[in-house]
């Protein structure tokens, strides 16, 4: 049995009203989080469907509109069964931001209180769901020669080489991002070769966060059957047509240094494409990088907090092999929001 398959609520789960955020208090909305292949989006949509609620993205690579299945977007059934909003609204060529993002998903709340809908939030991208629990300090621009600077250094010298440098400049930024990671190396060096401050400094002046209320469910599966859903999940896009994504996208001829052609299968796809190995190898790499990845994901969940009570009202849910969501998790959410609503 999947985690997507455990992850059905109780029948006799009560349906909480499908009013949200009247009267003077803040609205409220439910966050499901969690690392990739950990069954958020299946639970999301049967949270969502029991709540009258409206689903939108919180995940970076799920924004992009080439990456349907390389990025497990919800089915086009799905999006009609359920209102999804900030799914595949973005050229691959067109890279995302945290504030863009953060604005966007407000907009989407709106609209989804104004239907007398729940917005229900769900993706792994914490840096997202902090931004608009917490806000999100209003970095300047740092204009177009610290921009044309930090590409140059990128193709001259590469990302490691622009990492060493960074942490001379801003070592607190520098000790969070990995070496290879250059589109934020290049953002934390354009910030501070531009406003001359460092994007740490930057971050520090917390901007207002949403005025809204939260319940938060972060899920946390074992290791063992999370690196089960990994292998699961890649066969199932191998199959849906995996391939053929990274072929299209390939063919757009973008810049390899662009969120999304750094979505997890993109580069190894891509080289099996080109001969360089073979497609074993491919699905071993994707399934490594994607497990690495899925441990900084749960990681950062468990130490960083959206934010404090009463504004975040956070459930912590582990599932052991087997195992559904409790039903004392599912009524803490659904009578949280219904005080809240």
């Amino acid at each position: 049995m999947t985690i997507e398959q455990r992850r059905s609520l109780p029948s006799d789960t009560q349906i909480i009203a499908t009013h949200h955020g009247s009267g003077t208090a803040s609205p409220s909305a439910l966050i499901v989080a969690g690392p990739t292949a950990s069954g958020k989006s299946a639970l999301a949509m049967e949270l969502a469907e029991r709540c009258g609620g409206t689903i939108i993205n919180a995940d970076a690579m799920q924004v992009y509109r080439e990456l349907r299945v390389l990025t497990a977007r919800p089915s086009i059934e799905e999006e009609h069964r359920i209102p999804h909003a900030l799914y595949g609204i973005r050229p691959a060529a067109e890279p995302g931001s945290v504030a863009w993002w953060r604005e966007a998903a407000l907009a989407e709340m709106d609209r989804a209180r104004d239907a007398r809908r729940l917005p229900v939030l769900t993706g792994g991208t914490g840096l997202y769901l902090a931004a608009l629990t917490q806000g999100l300090s209003a970095i300047p621009d740092p204009g177009p020669a610290a921009r044309d600077e930090a590409r140059r250094l990128l193709k001259d010298i590469g990302p490691a080489a622009l990492h060493t440098r960074l942490a001379e400049a801003d070592p607190e930024a520098a000790a969070r991002l990995r070496p290879t990671d250059s589109q934020r190396i290049a953002r934390a060096w354009e910030i501070w070769r531009g406003t001359g401050r460092s994007l740490t400094s930057w971050q520090a002046l917390a901007g207002q966060p949403a005025p809204w209320r939260f319940a938060a469910l972060l899920i946390d599966p074992p290791r063992t059957e999370l690196r089960a859903a990994i292998a699961a999940r890649l066969t199932r896009m191998l199959a849906e047509g995996a391939m053929e994504e990274v072929r299209a996208l390939l063919a757009l001829g973008l810049d390899p240094a662009l969120p999304a052609m750094r979505a997890h299968g993109i580069p190894e796809l891509a080289n099996y494409l080109r001969g360089d190995f073979t497609l074993p190898e491919a699905a071993r790499r994707i399934e490594l990088v994607t497990g690495q990845y899925t441990k900084r994901q749960a990681t950062w969940f468990r130490h960083h907090q959206l934010a404090e009570p009463p504004r975040v009202h956070t459930i912590h849910a582990r599932f052991a092999a087997g195992e559904q969501l409790s039903e004392r998790n599912v009524q803490d959410i659904l009578a949280f929001i219904e005080r809240m609503g």
